[in-house]
């Protein structure tokens, strides 16, 4: 960062009087604070962060300066030597009205590396990640997920409880007959060496995949590995109908991972709501949502999600509302992938050996196809774009109705969305979050890249400020 674009920050950070996703303020008038937390924090984001010594968040992030640029940057450092793997952060340094200020810029580490810590509580009690403008100590959970991706915990071939009695032997039988016509190399293998090289078996006993793929009764052995739908009579659950019912309908779906898409999609197509569209003189039945998409986003849903201890308690959900759709599985993103490029690049695969099976089954294409698909049907049944959302071990992917789109003009995306200008409740309301987390998560970065701006920039927390998509030149 150049010294005119740390001073541009300085005052940016006064005039919206906050701090952010990737921003940390220190007052540093009198010494150099501890950042362990904030350093790791930082680290364990894909955009990595910036600290800002010289401004006092409790004066209303008033100039205050720093004690000694060259010293401040010196212990600075000396902390990042403190953190597992070191941090290698870049200074700038900037004046303004006879005050020194210094920038410090964190930059994201591998994933493969994550999670950083501060040595000196190890890493179970030194590990932190950052939400909003706070670093939170993370769980146990969030920790595993690093090393499991770094160690390349493979969760979906670990072995079971299970024998071969509770298989279905004419699955298995079509399976391994399939896996032979398509891969050459195992034709003479007998079924039992074939079983464990494809990941099926470890130690004589059947592999989870081998269970979801082939069990006559997965939830004999997982029980809460299951899909639960409801359908809710209003826009939030809790919602209750005229005669007080919480949902309208409720069904827990089980069996094989293909059996739970198909009850899946068939709860939603019993469900949800058609209508007729008239184009050029003809009729055409129409879907509240294209069922191309659901199956997709459901089966993401099943063979992406984590596998592990720590989440075979947490079924995948489906709730359908009156203005959407919401499908939600334990298992944030995996690897180093960012939310923005879903669908766009190749990502790291999670459960390789599930997704193996379930390809030889003709169930999936293992090509990235998914998300591109829901794209183009949503897009293709004139309907938002899928909202897509990763937080704290949990992904959820959301899809609008026609009618959500016509009441309440919800696009496909924010900057689509406040291309009119809109209040900071009516941003909260369209990403369905707490208002403070939508304007920290997502509105702040774009106003900091040029995509937003406030309505009223000399008072970023004035009553009637809004915010508003910056026109393209």
């Amino acid at each position: 960062m150049l010294s005119e674009e740390l001073l541009e920050l300085v005052k940016r950070i006064q005039s919206q009087k906050c701090e952010g996703q990737t921003i940390e303020v220190k007052a540093a008038q009198g010494g150099c604070p501890k950042l362990y937390e904030t350093l790791s924090s930082f680290s364990n984001q894909n955009m990595g962060g910036v600290i800002v010594f010289g401004l006092d968040e409790k004066q209303s992030f008033a100039s205050v300066g720093v004690y000694d640029a060259q010293d401040l940057q010196h212990r600075a450092s000396e902390q990042c030597k403190q953190m597992s793997p070191i941090v290698r952060p870049v200074f700038s340094v900037c004046e303004m009205d006879g005050k020194q200020f210094v920038g410090m810029e964190i930059p994201a580490v591998e994933a493969a590396e994550r999670p950083v810590y501060y040595k000196g509580a190890g890493k179970w009690q030194g590990s932190y990640v950052r939400v909003g403008d706070a670093d939170e100590r993370m769980t146990d959970y969030e920790i595993y997920s690093f090393d499991a991706y770094r160690k390349q915990i493979r969760e979906d071939i670990r072995e079971t409880s299970a024998d071969f009695d509770s298989l279905d032997k004419n699955l298995v039988s079509s399976y391994l007959q399939s896996v032979r016509m398509n891969r050459v190399n195992t034709a003479n293998l007998s079924d039992e060496e074939l079983l464990a090289l494809m990941g099926l078996t470890k130690n004589g006993r059947p592999t989870l995949a081998a269970v979801l793929c082939f069990s006559k009764y997965p939830q004999a052995q997982f029980p809460q590995l299951c899909l639960t739908a409801v359908l809710v009579p209003g826009m939030q659950m809790g919602d209750v109908s005229e005669d007080g019912q919480r949902f309208l309908d409720n069904k827990r779906i089980e069996g094989t991972i293909p059996q739970m898409m198909e009850g899946a999609v068939n709860f939603v197509a019993m469900n949800m709501r058609a209508g007729v569209r008239v184009q050029n003189g003809k009729r055409t039945d129409v879907t509240e949502y294209p069922l191309t998409a659901v199956r997709e986003a459901v089966l993401n849903a099943l063979v992406h999600r984590d596998y592990s201890p720590y989440t075979e308690g947490m079924p995948v959900r489906l709730e359908l509302y009156q203005d959407r759709l919401e499908i939600v599985n334990a298992g944030g993103l995996y690897g180093a992938i960012d939310i923005d490029e879903l669908g766009r690049i190749h990502a790291d695969t999670r459960n390789k050996t599930l997704i193996s099976v379930l390809e030889n089954m003709k169930i999936v294409e293992n090509r990235y196809s998914g998300i591109p698909t829901i794209r183009k049907q949503l897009a293709e049944s004139g309907l938002p774009a899928p909202l897509f959302e990763d937080k704290r071990g949990l992904f959820r992917v959301v899809f609008y109705n026609a009618q959500a789109a016509k009441e309440t003009g919800k696009p496909g995306s924010l900057e689509e969305f406040c291309k009119i200008p809109r209040t900071r409740k009516e941003i909260a309301a369209f990403l369905d979050m707490t208002q403070a987390y939508a304007l920290r998560r997502y509105v702040e970065p774009l106003i900091e890249r040029g995509v937003l701006a406030y309505t009223v920039p000399e008072k970023p927390h004035a009553r009637n400020q809004k915010i508003v998509t910056v026109p393209k030149e």
